[in-house]
């Protein structure tokens, strides 16, 4: 989340008219994240998120974000659910961009991460993957390893002022990723953004899971890439395997790995963390000044990458 587009007090009382959700109280824009611009909104009849759709996000594409959400609420996820207006329609347009309302969900994500949140982050994933299986449209992946090179090229230019030789490291993991990557593993519609800062908790447990912008139809132990990347590693970048093992492990408890996607999960997560990188670096380099979002540092993720290269197998996440 993050506010690239300022909306002024005409602009949302105009917006909010086409609603039936009371008029503004409260409205603040949210800076962390990267993507979309996001406000807090509160109105007379309750607490609310408006998002207006920026950078990545396809417009044509919005459609199928909101109707997974829609899906997974009523298979038991706890997600956010988009607001219909009074004419029937959840997406609409303001200060020049597509935009929705969407309920919001009670609870605070954790700012340290313990092993005792990695279990039901886990499970959660488990079954929102088991969830949307009958959701039957498919949406690709343009984060995926197709989408890796050109992020690269983008970046290469000026990769360099961030680390000297980075763009160097990164063709020659890059290279070594594409050429490793799994074929034939189960797909299915996946997160592929969950973040501790989009996992809410409430009173120790799991109270719900946002932000399904960069949702796609991928392979679903790549998801559980994703998690392992972005939950089980310490302030100083050292893998944290208790957490991993906790994060697994509940998982499997609801969706099974094949054989084939233990296997699979070094070269996964190696994936996983380059495209973090990559779109990291990208955002690094291009953020707009006077955006009011927090960036994220790319080597980060090199030091992530750096461990999954090392890993020699699955035993090296724990199980």
């Amino acid at each position: 989340m993050a506010v690239y587009t300022e909306v002024t007090d005409d602009a949302l009382t105009a917006f909010l008219g086409g609603y039936d959700i009371g008029t503004a109280v409260a409205f603040r824009g949210i800076a962390e994240g990267v993507e979309n611009s996001n406000y807090s909104l509160r109105t007379t009849t309750g607490d609310f998120i408006l998002t207006l759709y920026e950078k990545r996000v396809d417009p044509a594409e919005l459609p199928w974000f909101l109707g997974l959400m829609e899906h997974l609420a009523r298979r038991g996820v706890v997600c956010p659910q988009p607001v219909r207006g009074r004419d029937g329609e959840a997406l609409r347009q303001l200060a020049g961009r597509h935009a929705s309302v969407t309920t919001f969900l009670p609870g605070v994500w954790p700012r340290r991460v313990r092993v005792e949140h990695c279990g039901p982050v886990g499970a959660a994933l488990a079954t929102l993957h088991l969830a949307g299986a009958d959701y039957a449209t498919s949406r690709p992946n343009a984060l995926g390893p197709t989408g890796w090179s050109p992020l690269l090229e983008r970046s290469r230019d000026r990769a360099d002022q961030v680390q000297p030789g980075l763009a160097t490291a990164l063709d020659a993991a890059l290279s070594g990723i594409l050429a490793a990557w799994p074929a034939g593993l189960p797909v299915g519609h996946i997160h592929a953004d969950m973040f501790p800062d989009n996992v809410f908790f409430l009173n120790n447990a799991l109270s719900g899971v946002i932000d399904f912008y960069f949702a796609a139809t991928d392979i679903l132990a790549y998801d559980v890439a994703i998690c392992l990347n972005a939950w089980c590693f310490e302030q100083d970048f050292s893998f944290n395997v208790t957490k991993a093992r906790a994060l697994l492990t509940a998982y499997q408890t609801i969706r099974p790995l094949s054989d084939a996607e233990r296997a699979a999960l070094p070269v996964l997560c190696q994936g996983a963390a380059i495209r973090f990188l990559l779109t990291r670096l990208f955002d690094w380099l291009n953020t707009p000044d006077g955006a009011l979002v927090t960036r994220k540092d790319p080597l980060e993720y090199l030091r992530r990458l750096r461990f999954h290269l090392s890993a020699r197998d699955v035993h090296a996440y724990g199980i």
